[in-house]
C-alpha cells in the first residue's frame, strides 16, 4: 500500500521535505501501520524511509523481517541496537524528514512517535517536521470500496436507528432499559450486515446530557414519557473498512417542551453550519482548515447563548479508525489547522449538553468524493422522533 512515487514525490515536494520517515512498534502509530500495510507482529522497532527522490528504506529488526517482505526497496536488517543507531544515521544524516510529530501535542491524533526516537533521530543529524499533509493525503484517504462500505453502513444505520428510535418513545411508560434499547439496536444493524467493535450510547433524560454515557445493565435508566433519547452508534461492513457514526435524538412524548425544541434547533442549525461552510469552501475552490468549521458550527451555538454547553469538538477525522489520524474540525479541544482535502471523511457533531436535565447532539458523516463533500446519511434528522399517535 506504499504510494504512488510520482504522487509522494509531488507530495513531499510541496511539503518541503526530503522524505517520510515512518515509524511502527507495537501499534503505537496506525498511519504507519495502514500506509505499509503492517500485518503480523511488531514487537521491534521498524523504520521505513519513503523518500523524495531514490529508493525507499526499511530498517527492520532481523526477527521480523516477514514485515518487509516483498518491501520495494532496499533492507537494512539490525539486531544490536549499534547496528539500528548505524542503520539510522546512514538515511537520516542532513535530511529533513517529516514523521507523525505535534509539537507540544497540539494535535494528539498525529502526535505517535515517541519523544526519545524523535530525539535519537535529531542527535544522529535529521532534522524531523510534522507530517500533518502526508498523513491526510495517504493515511486518512479512503479507497472507493471503503467509501462504497461507509454509504451502505451509514443508510442502514439511518434506518435502524429512526425504527428503533421510534419504537422506543412508544415505551415511554413500558419499562425499557437503555441497555435494552442498546441491544436491540445492534441486533437490528447485525441483521442487516453490519458489524460493531464497541456498543452504542444510549442515553435517556439526564443521561443524555453526558456525552460519553454508557448504560450498564442492572444499572441503567429506564425509559420515562417525557424524556429525551439519544442514541449515538457506529458500525461497518467490517472491522477493517470504514464504518459510519451517526447521532439520532428521540422525544417520548408528543408534546416536545419549548426548551427542549430551541435546544435541537440550535444544534441542529449548528451542524448544518458546519456541512455549509465545508461544502461552500469546496464549491468556490477555497482552502478550509478543520478549526474553521469547528468555528462555523460554534459560532451558531454561542449565538444561542449555550456557547460554554457545548464541550467538545465538531468533529473527528474518520479512516479506518473511527477516530482517525486525519484533521478533525476542532478549534476547542486543539486547534486543528490542517486542511481538509478530498478523499478523506469526517464527522460532524456539535451538542449542548445541560447537566441535570438533557442533552442533544446531532451527528452525520461527511466524505470528500469526486463530485465534492457529501453528507451521510442522504436523508439527515431533521426533526426530533416523537410516538406518531
Amino acid at each position: 500500500m506504499i504510494p504512488d512515487a510520482r504522487e509522494l514525490s509531488e507530495a513531499l515536494a510541496a511539503v518541503g521535505v526530503d522524505g517520510w520517515l515512518l515509524f511502527a512498534f507495537h501499534g503505537l502509530n496506525p498511519v504507519a501501520t495502514r500506509v505499509l500495510g503492517l500485518e503480523g507482529l511488531n514487537t521491534r522497532r521498524l523504520f521505513v524511509l519513503l523518500p523524495r527522490e531514490g529508493e525507499p528504506v526499511a530498517v527492520a529488526h532481523r526477527i521480523e523481517l516477514s514485515s518487509v517482505e516483498g518491501f520495494p526497496g532496499r533492507v537494512l536488517p539490525y539486531s544490536r541496537w549499534q547496528e539500528l543507531h548505524a542503520a539510522l544515521g546512514s538515511i537520516v544524516a542532513g535530511r529533513r524528514l517529516a514523521m507523525e510529530i505535534s509539537p507540544e501535542d497540539a494535535v494528539p491524533y498525529l502526535d505517535r512517535v515517541p519523544y526519545g526516537v524523535i530525539e535519537l533521530l535529531r542527535r544522529l543529524g535529521g532534522t524531523i517536521v510534522p507530517s500533518g499533509p502526508l498523513v491526510s493525503r495517504f493515511a486518512a484517504r479512503w479507497s472507493v470500496r471503503e467509501a462504497a462500505d461507509h454509504r451502505f453502513a451509514a443508510e442502514v444505520l439511518a434506518e435502524v436507528a429512526q425504527a428503533e428510535l421510534a419504537r422506543a418513545v412508544r415505551e415511554g411508560d413500558g419499562g425499557l432499559t437503555e441497555s435494552a434499547l442498546q441491544g436491540r439496536v445492534v441486533a437490528a444493524a447485525q441483521a442487516r450486515g453490519l458489524v460493531f467493535d464497541t456498543l452504542p450510547i444510549v442515553g435517556f433524560g439526564p443521561n443524555s446530557a453526558n456525552p460519553h454515557y454508557e448504560p450498564h445493565a442492572g444499572r441503567d435508566a429506564t425509559l420515562r414519557p417525557g424524556e429525551v433519547v439519544l442514541l449515538d452508534l457506529w458500525a461497518g461492513r467490517s472491522l477493517t473498512t470504514v464504518f459510519a457514526d451517526q447521532t439520532w435524538m428521540g422525544f417520548s412524548g408528543s408534546r416536545v417542551p419549548a426548551k427542549v425544541q430551541r435546544v435541537w434547533e440550535v444544534v441542529r442549525g449548528a451542524r448544518d453550519a458546519a456541512v455549509a461552510a465545508v461544502q461552500g469552501a469546496a464549491a468556490a475552490g477555497r482552502p478550509i482548515a478543520g478549526f474553521e468549521a469547528d468555528r462555523a458550527a460554534r459560532a451558531v451555538i454561542e449565538a444561542a447563548g449555550l456557547g460554554d454547553r457545548f464541550v467538545h469538538r465538531t468533529g473527528h477525522s474518520i479512516d479506518r479508525d473511527l477516530h482517525g489520524s486525519g484533521p478533525h474540525l476542532d478549534d476547542y479541544e486543539t486547534h486543528d489547522d490542517r486542511r481538509l482535502v478530498p478523499g478523506i471523511g469526517f464527522s460532524v457533531e456539535p451538542g449542548v449538553y445541560l447537566a441535570g436535565e438533557f442533552g442533544v447532539r446531532s451527528e452525520v458523516n461527511m466524505h470528500w468524493g469526486e463530485a465534492g463533500p457529501e453528507v451521510t446519511p442522504r436523508s439527515p434528522q431533521r426533526d426530533l422522533i416523537v410516538p406518531v399517535e
